[in-house]
């Protein structure tokens, strides 16, 4: 089996880690034992470009039990876990090619080699094996039946795609589940991005001033969980509807420069690029923290920091410091990159389980649609969703009420009137 993984030794310690994260993920567990006994991607090639962690581990356990053929890369350079993926490989016999800090070459060449399977099924967390089979292997998209994206801003360039009319296969938009982003996107990211700030650096957050760079499903979790640990947080937007929201959640809400010159940690989480720049760097007071919960690193303007500095170290794990030519000191975090996963272990299992339940049912949904989806971006269909809901639900041994006959009624017809 080819594969390519830091050290297969590392596997007794990740088996024990996929095995923590299969009991917090009921729903995905409940999909494999059906997968397991239906076998609905039977025959079907699986590359998959997602953060391998432990979470991961179970949904291609799930997707190999129901008959798929899978290969697994990382979607980013530092959030692969090595003793995860020395397990795949040797107690799951899943191809893994992922090592944590590999280099930007090494990061392409485990993407080809993913793709190197032929995929039916492209599975993505930032529509990287989307983007090379469009544009250095068009000659794979032939062969695919669907992709899915699990990620905002991976969908945003679908969708640009899609508009241009260069999307050469359809796409299942995972993220735009509502028991993805609602859930995955606030809770996931708002808990794990504050566990990764402060495992770097050892922060006390309340009475901190804490700015969060967007106001998505992802920032409101970031700016509800640190006004939670009692920081003072401010909200950068340049969209008015959700810069509005911020206000009435009772956030501080600046432009950019403002908030600078008042941040002590700055949190982006955006999906676009150079959110913080080099006027930003200049007006950021002594000691500030910066740091990237959005998917790629570009969010931070790094050579502009880079060559504001006349010195840099790294002072702590995940930490290193920039000296700015008037003596002020900024420290990023992670080297720009997702800090929740360059600096802790990304989201909890229990959120991840719906997130990577949809990830397999809508692999499911596009296999049984083969040849009848449009080559654009779909939705998760709400029959999906709802069941996934359903089972969270069941698993956590809450219980809700159904809708009367009479109450059905009335909701679907206009006679009743008042």
């Amino acid at each position: 089996m080819d594969y390519d993984v830091k050290d297969l030794g590392l596997a007794e310690k990740g088996v024990r880690r996929i095995a923590w994260a299969r009991n917090a993920m009921p729903v995905l567990r409940l999909i494999e034992e059906r997968f397991a006994r239906e076998t609905p991607l039977r025959g079907i090639r699986v590359s998959a470009c997602l953060h391998v962690t432990s979470e991961t581990a179970n949904l291609m356990r799930a997707l190999k039990a129901g008959g798929a053929e899978v290969r697994l890369c990382a979607s980013n350079p530092l959030s692969t876990q090595d003793d995860v993926a020395a397990s795949l490989v040797k107690d799951f016999g899943i191809p893994v090619f992922a090592i944590k800090g590999e280099d930007k070459d090494t990061y392409y060449r485990h993407i080809h080699a993913a793709l190197d399977l032929r995929p039916n099924l492209t599975m993505d967390d930032g529509a990287d094996t989307i983007g090379i089979i469009h544009s250095e292997r068009p000659d794979l998209a032939e062969g695919v039946i669907a992709g899915t994206e699990e990620t905002t801003t991976g969908v945003i360039r679908l969708k640009s795609m899609e508009r241009d009319g260069i999307l050469k296969y359809p796409i299942i938009a995972v993220n735009d589940a509502n028991t993805k982003h609602f859930f995955d996107n606030r809770y996931g990211t708002g808990q794990s991005t504050i566990d990764g700030i402060l495992r770097a650096t050892n922060l006390l957050l309340a009475g901190t001033r804490l700015v969060v760079c967007g106001y998505g499903w992802c920032g409101r979790g970031v700016a509800m969980r640190a006004r939670g640990m009692g920081a003072n947080v401010i909200v950068v937007e340049t969209d008015p509807l959700k810069a509005l929201e911020a206000v009435m959640d009772g956030y501080t809400v600046l432009p950019m420069l403002d908030a600078a010159r008042l941040g002590e940690v700055f949190v982006t989480v955006t999906g676009n690029i150079h959110i913080i720049r080099k006027e930003h760097f200049e007006a950021m007071p002594d000691g500030a923290v910066v740091c990237n919960a959005g998917h790629f690193n570009v969010e931070i303007d790094i050579p502009a920091l880079e060559s504001l500095a006349v010195a840099h170290a790294p002072i702590r794990d995940h930490v290193e410091e920039y000296r700015l030519r008037n003596g002020r000191r900024i420290c990023l975090l992670g080297e720009g990159r997702l800090i929740n996963l360059a600096a802790a272990e990304g989201h909890p299992a229990s959120v991840m389980d719906m997130s990577f339940a949809n990830q397999a049912l809508a692999s499911e949904y596009a296999v049984k649609q083969r040849g009848k989806l449009a080559k654009k971006v779909h939705r998760v269909p709400h029959a999906i969703d709802a069941e996934i809901a359903r089972l969270k639900l069941e698993s956590m041994g809450v219980k809700i009420d159904a809708l009367t006959e009479e109450q059905r009624k009335y909701l679907e017809s206009w006679e009743m009137g008042t």
